[in-house]
């Protein structure tokens, strides 16, 4: 999977990636192993995120569908048979 990240978004990810591992693991990893590790993310574990965010978002749009189709139907004049 191809994510696009600007240059200050990547530098600000991988500044994280290395915060994590110092607080979390006392550990000082290289920006060259944080850039791994989020290519690695990117790769494998991103694609299940993305599938789950386009599935959150295709739920809102059925709903906010869903209640336009209930109003616009309200709006239906009644049709007097005679």
């Amino acid at each position: 999977m191809f994510i696009r990240l600007s240059k200050d978004q990547q530098e600000m990810i991988l500044a994280d990636i290395q915060r994590f591992f110092y607080n979390q693991r006392d550990e000082d990893i290289s920006e060259f192993e944080a850039e791994r590790l989020l290519d690695f993310i990117k790769e494998h574990i991103a694609p299940y995120i993305y599938n789950a965010a386009l599935s959150d978002a295709k739920y809102v749009v059925e709903r906010q569908y869903a209640s336009i189709e209930e109003e616009l139907e309200a709006l239906e004049q009644p049709i007097k048979i005679k």
